[in-house]
């Protein structure tokens, strides 16, 4: 007789015992669990599992659908597979390449230079392909095999990059994904069948496609497209940086550093970004006389810091006298700040800004007075001013530092042609191979792991914490103004994960089994797996990364 084990669903809050090797679909079915969309995966003891996922021992489990971050992972994942098998079936001799996140979806390739596709042809071929294969409802199954077996297939396949990847990773097994007739590799679960991947669409963008994918917060529709230009552009540039640099993805940044080529990549990466900001500087030289302020803005983790310092000193070298002005010192008191629909303080609001002081002391500033300079205290939640002046030189310009830098409310009281605004992000084009990106979310939330470690007394656990308060409040305050900058400035660096790696992966193992972010810290602790140790020892001190290191040359204080 089968030994019986006692199941905790906290959708349900009830308790059911259920046999050795029963699965997680099994248990959905005999209880009929219905969390309002599809069952995509579970979290089992702060453990993220697939629905084939079988117990044996005493388990708490959480059911998650597309609403959860993970769910929506497994659902791209998922859908990427589809499309990856839609290509081979209608161009085989063609390669998928899916390049990064934007407007609601991914951004994709099929590359072939020698048989060019007609473009929309194309699309409507594929998108007509992906539907038949989602109605018949194929699963996908997941086998773990020998590394040097999985290479074999992916050579067969011309899958010539994860075939790299996985030499320099070096695990004896690795686990393969199959969808009818093909195979693929991904760093993440995919869903039970391709059934579940009802909301899609296909369309052109640009050059390439965009997948489309549905609505956070709407399964049932997909999300709407935009075409963000500057945004666009900006990943663009970068692509055109990495094949410079000539590390697209992973595999060969391991190959790289392995050959001990890492020092010459480090140097061209942190030589484009200057060359970068010397560009940026000349655009502000082109409109000298009028601009009088840069604001700069970005998402957490973006090295916003950093770039004012770093373009103070490109137009130094210009003859302007620029001066860092950071927009923190503008909150409001503590009693004054809005709140969130929780209750809890939203210093994320454009509404925590003291705007008209903020404008009052700028305009003033322009007109060549004297003014004192707000400082805030964040831990007594109040403004003071400790006798700090400021009064603009000829040539003067203000580099004025925040997340709301963008939003035309914060700078509402400034004429337009005083005023210049950058965005800051860190857009990784770096990708684990040809179908698997390297979100950019996840490029800052490590940035933001090893920086409050170091700078803040912060653990992984608390970072991990926060984490979903700081998107929410960039979707909300951030991103829907990006295109208003006059430009964008990508502080991605090909080389940094590696670096990153030592420091995070020791902050990340000490997120404890207990905790609910337990399965984050898996994530993406499985993620950096991938990546090689990179040392930083031929990092600059003015470096980007130095702000979320240590040993940068730069005042943070």
């Amino acid at each position: 007789m089968l030994r019986k084990y006692i199941i905790y669903c906290e959708n349900t809050k009830k308790e059911k015992e259920y046999p050795f090797g029963t699965t997680l679909s099994e248990i959905i079915a005999d209880q009929k669990i219905d969390i309002g969309n599809p069952i995509l995966g579970a979290v089992v003891n702060h453990t993220l599992k697939e629905l084939n996922y079988m117990i044996y021992k005493p388990k708490t489990v959480r059911f998650i659908d597309y609403g959860h971050p993970d769910g929506r992972r497994f659902y791209l994942r998922s859908l990427s597979m589809v499309l990856f098998k839609a290509a081979r079936d209608i161009y085989p001799n063609h390669k998928l390449k899916i390049d990064h996140a934007v407007s609601g979806g991914l951004y994709c390739e099929l590359v072939n230079h020698s048989i060019p596709a007609p473009q929309d042809e194309l699309v409507s071929k594929l998108k007509q392909r992906m539907q038949e294969i989602i109605d018949r409802d194929i699963p996908f199954t997941r086998d773990e095999i020998q590394t040097k077996e999985a290479i074999r297939i992916f050579e067969n396949f011309g899958l010539d990059d994860k075939c790299t990847l996985m030499r320099t990773r070096k695990q004896f097994y690795s686990s393969v994904y199959k969808l009818d007739d093909v195979v693929n590799y991904f760093y993440g679960y995919l869903v039970p069948s391709t059934g579940y991947l009802k909301t899609f669409d296909l369309v052109k963008y640009f050059d390439g496609m965009l997948l489309v994918l549905p609505k956070k917060n709407n399964p049932d529709k997909v999300a709407d497209v935009r075409e963000p230009n500057k945004l666009f552009d900006i990943f663009r540039e970068f692509k055109e940086w990495v094949n410079i640099i000539g590390v697209p993805n992973v595999g060969q940044l391991n190959q790289m550093t392995i050959n001990g080529d890492i020092g010459n990549i480090i140097k061209i990466s942190e030589a484009l970004q200057e060359k970068k900001l010397a560009s940026i500087a000349d655009m502000v030289n082109k409109r000298k006389g009028n601009v009088r302020v840069i604001f700069i803005s970005g998402p957490s983790s973006s090295g916003k810091t950093t770039f004012a310092k770093r373009l103070s000193i490109q137009l130094s070298v210009i003859g302007f006298k620029p001066v860092v002005v950071s927009m923190d010192n503008y909150f409001v008191d503590r009693e004054a700040t809005p709140r969130d629909e929780n209750g809890d303080f939203n210093f994320e609001s454009p509404k925590a800004i003291d705007v008209k002081l903020l404008n009052d002391n700028l305009l003033d500033l322009f007109d060549g007075k004297e003014v004192e300079l707000p400082k805030f205290s964040f831990s007594q939640g109040k403004r003071y001013y400790d006798g700090t002046t400021l009064q603009l030189e000829e040539n003067g310009i203000l580099l004025v530092e925040g997340i709301h830098g963008l939003n035309p409310e914060i700078s509402r009281f400034i004429p337009s042609k005083r005023k210049m605004k950058v965005y800051v992000s860190a857009l990784t084009s770096l990708s684990i191979d040809s179908n698997n990106r390297i979100p950019t979310n996840d490029n800052r939330l490590i940035r933001r792991i090893v920086r409050d470690s170091l700078y803040r007394d912060y653990s992984a656990m608390e970072t991990l914490q926060r984490w979903p308060s700081v998107r929410k409040g960039e979707a909300r305050n951030i991103f829907p103004y990006q295109e208003e900058a006059d430009v964008m400035f990508n502080t991605a660096l090909v080389f940094e994960l590696g670096v990153l790696r030592q420091w995070a992966e020791p902050l990340l193992r000490e997120v404890p089994p207990i905790a609910p972010e337990y399965s984050e810290a898996r994530r993406l602790l499985k993620f950096l797996s991938y990546i090689l140790p990179i040392h930083e020892n031929e990092i600059p001190p003015t470096s980007i990364l130095r702000e979320f290191l240590d040993g940068s040359s730069f005042d943070y204080s």
